[in-house]
């Protein structure tokens, strides 16, 4: 027997344990407030991880959730087992899925940069959503943010709003937005891991991040789209049958 287990694949996309909380939980609503407009009613989400993100939706009538990795598999089981609505299923975008039906909506959070081949998983998920439905991708963004924690966890490339609209349009599906998001994350992170040399996000600076930097954030973007960011955020449809 070995004396560890090599880390799953939500240790290597995230840097942490299955385990371990995210410690954002502001910036977790913050994230919810952008997305969830989008959803419709039924929605599939790709490497939902520990579920924190999932656990936010209300009303639903079908919310389907998957993760490549399956230790987060078995805890999201675990999780999500008093809610009747949620499925949980091990879910490799390389396989084929089938969810019983179309959903209304895709949402993929940090997914789509660690995949080699964004346009063919984009084509994956287009034949996931019913006609006119929402594919919501949220993902890094400026290749000029890219450092040594992005290559840690298998960053093939971070995105401009321009670059992932032209690769959402060759998978076929219609931008309906894409723009940056979280302007001050942009900044922090600049100072911190590219210019500051951290390598990943300390956990201490991630909390006082959250409690203070998120919450000016979330006032500042209410009233003025940003410029530049952490992350974009894209919405995309699906074709009108």
């Amino acid at each position: 027997m070995q004396d560890h287990e090599e880390p799953g694949a939500f240790t290597r996309a995230t840097g942490r344990a299955v385990e371990q909380s995210s410690q954002q939980p502001r910036y977790r609503r913050y994230q919810f407030s952008l997305i969830a407009p989008h959803c419709g009613l039924s929605v599939l989400e790709i490497g939902s991880g520990q579920g924190d993100f999932a656990a936010q939706f209300t009303g639903l009538q079908r919310l389907v959730l998957t993760d490549v990795d399956p230790a987060a598999v078995r805890l999201l089981k675990v999780r999500f087992a008093g809610r009747p609505e949620v499925e949980v299923r091990e879910f490799d975008l390389d396989a084929e899925l089938q969810p019983h039906g179309p959903v209304d909506s895709v949402v993929a959070i940090n997914v789509l940069e660690h995949l080699e081949d964004d346009a063919a998983a984009l084509r994956a998920l287009n034949a996931l959503v019913r006609p006119g439905g929402s594919i919501i991708l949220w993902v890094p963004a400026y290749p000029a943010l890219y450092g040594d924690f992005d290559h840690k966890v298998g960053h093939y490339r971070r995105y401009t709003p321009d670059a992932l609209s032209a690769v959402v349009k060759t998978a076929g599906l219609t931008v309906e937005r894409c723009h940056p998001v979280n302007f001050l994350g942009g900044l922090a992170w600049w100072l911190a891991v590219r210019l500051g040399g951290t390598g990943s996000p300390r956990p201490r600076l991630v909390a006082l991040y959250d409690r203070f930097v998120v919450p000016v954030t979330r006032a500042i973007e209410r009233w003025r789209p940003p410029p530049f960011g952490q992350s974009v955020l894209c919405v995309a449809r699906t074709a009108r049958g």
